[in-house]
């Protein structure tokens, strides 16, 4: 209930947290409570660090003509192709933006900075100065690993734009798993006591999530499913947070 009043006094959020806590697949079932049975719709799209303005509102492309020459349009990019849809329906429209924090935001989000604090005025774009205003019916989730950057290092004027609420693991659902007599919930708190002891300050943001141990949603159910995704999963990625020091590895471990 506290997520669905935070986006919708804001209209924007940010799930933050670490890697496998179920911030897609919250964001995914917030969408879907948020549109309910109305015509709305929800889309997601993933940031990435080559992801531009010109991809997310709008640019100049090159485009062949019929008499084999280029021409210049300005062509809309995912984020104006959403609002031109969202415009069209009445109930509330969700563009889920998947690794937020893997992009510039202060350059791919450009005008769009603006408009996402004064929802009801329109400005004018670089590229084509046409005036653009964001439908009142749009809501923007994003969804931010902590493990690649902090919170901390947020653009304080995106900050302040977007509603935050951290997702860190959840034990409890592990409940019903238990592998030779251990249950997932005690090794996964275990695990994580471990990685916070060992990774000082840095340590809340890198936790494991939960959702490592469930693949298909469910608790991993075999000793040869839990060595899986400890060896092709688990491993690589603290490996990855201590590659400078071994000895904490085995620690953790």
């Amino acid at each position: 209930a506290r997520w669905v009043a935070a986006i919708q006094r804001k209209r924007q959020a940010i799930f933050y947290g670490p890697p496998g806590t179920g911030k897609t697949f919250i964001a995914r079932m917030l969408a879907q409570h948020l549109i309910g049975g109305g015509d709305g719709f929800w889309e997601l799209v993933q940031f990435h660090p080559a992801y531009a303005y010109e991809d997310f509102i709008q640019g100049i492309r090159p485009r062949p003509t019929a008499s084999g020459g280029l021409e210049y349009p300005v062509v809309r990019g995912r984020f104006l192709e959403f609002c031109q849809k969202a415009a069209q329906c009445k109930g509330p429209c969700v563009l889920i933006i998947d690794e937020i924090n893997r992009a510039n935001l202060a350059r791919v989000f450009g005008e769009l900075m603006y408009l996402l604090e004064y929802r009801d005025e329109s400005i004018r774009l670089a590229a084509s100065d046409q005036g653009f205003r964001i439908p009142s019916n749009v809501y923007l989730i994003g969804t931010m690993n902590t493990a690649d950057r902090s919170i901390l290092l947020l653009d304080t004027a995106l900050r302040r734009r977007f509603a935050f609420k951290e997702l860190l693991p959840e034990p409890h659902l592990l409940r019903s798993g238990a592998i030779a007599d251990i249950t997932l919930s005690t090794w996964l708190r275990a695990l994580n006591r471990r990685i916070v002891e060992q990774l000082g300050r840095d340590g809340r943001n890198l936790q494991v999530g939960h959702a490592y141990l469930m693949p298909g949603g469910k608790p991993a159910a075999t000793l040869s499913r839990i060595g899986e995704i400890v060896r092709d999963e688990l491993w690589p990625l603290l490996q990855e947070y201590c590659y400078e020091d071994p000895n904490k590895l085995a620690n953790i471990l």
